[in-house]
């Protein structure tokens, strides 16, 4: 598994942002679209990708277009929905699948509560959405559901993370495929005892949509 922190001055400007306490929740989506944008950059550098000749004004050019079949994108519902303007600003094309999970906050443990994804995803780039890796449960979930689809790369787009979650997928994947590519705009110093990550941002879905 591969693992890159988006060093960027931008990044970390809006990511410093974003975590402030005193960021208001329209502001804080608009700094989640931000982010996501950036980060998606760097995502979709090894995106697959064929090629193709176009008609100028003045001639012929050789370039390339996204390769058949077109990536998927899959939000972790509910905060990844918050991700998702971002990196389909990138990916117009790109089909969007939805996980959706509940974390028990006693066990820390995530349970599925909504999927809807292609039965096959052979020979195609995924890319998750969740702001926060934090325990890894739910990524090493969504990962599995679209590993045993068949999918050729998966490379998952976070706001943050924590150390113990990315050990967490390093264990859990130990071979190389499918190809697994975790990229982040930070990684924090580790989880308090209630599965949050320190110094954090808070609770990303309510940041983004409101204490419901």
């Amino acid at each position: 598994m591969q693992t890159t922190v988006a060093d960027h001055p931008l990044i970390a400007h809006k990511l410093t942002q974003l975590r402030d306490s005193g960021t208001d929740t329209p502001t804080f989506r608009r700094l989640a679209y931000e982010l996501t944008t950036l980060l998606g950059y760097e995502a979709t550098r090894n995106v697959k990708l064929a090629p193709r000749q176009v008609g100028t004004p003045v001639g012929i050019a050789s370039g390339v277009r996204l390769a058949r079949p077109v990536p998927v994108v899959v939000p972790i519902l509910r905060a990844g929905i918050g991700m998702l303007d971002g990196i389909s600003s990138l990916l117009p094309e790109a089909d969007i699948g939805f996980v959706g999970l509940v974390r028990d906050e006693e066990t820390l443990l995530a349970s599925t509560y909504a999927t809807r994804l292609p039965d096959d995803l052979t020979g195609r780039d995924t890319f998750i959405l969740d702001p926060m890796l934090a325990t890894g449960g739910s990524m090493e979930t969504v990962i599995r559901m679209l590993a045993d689809r068949g999918a050729a790369t998966v490379t998952a787009i976070c706001l943050l993370a924590a150390p113990e979650g990315l050990a967490r997928l390093v264990t859990a994947f130990d071979s190389d495929v499918p190809s697994i590519h975790v990229v982040t705009g930070a990684v924090d110093t580790h989880l308090n005892a209630k599965g949050y990550i320190v110094p954090g941002l808070g609770d990303a879905g309510d940041r983004l949509f409101g204490t419901i």
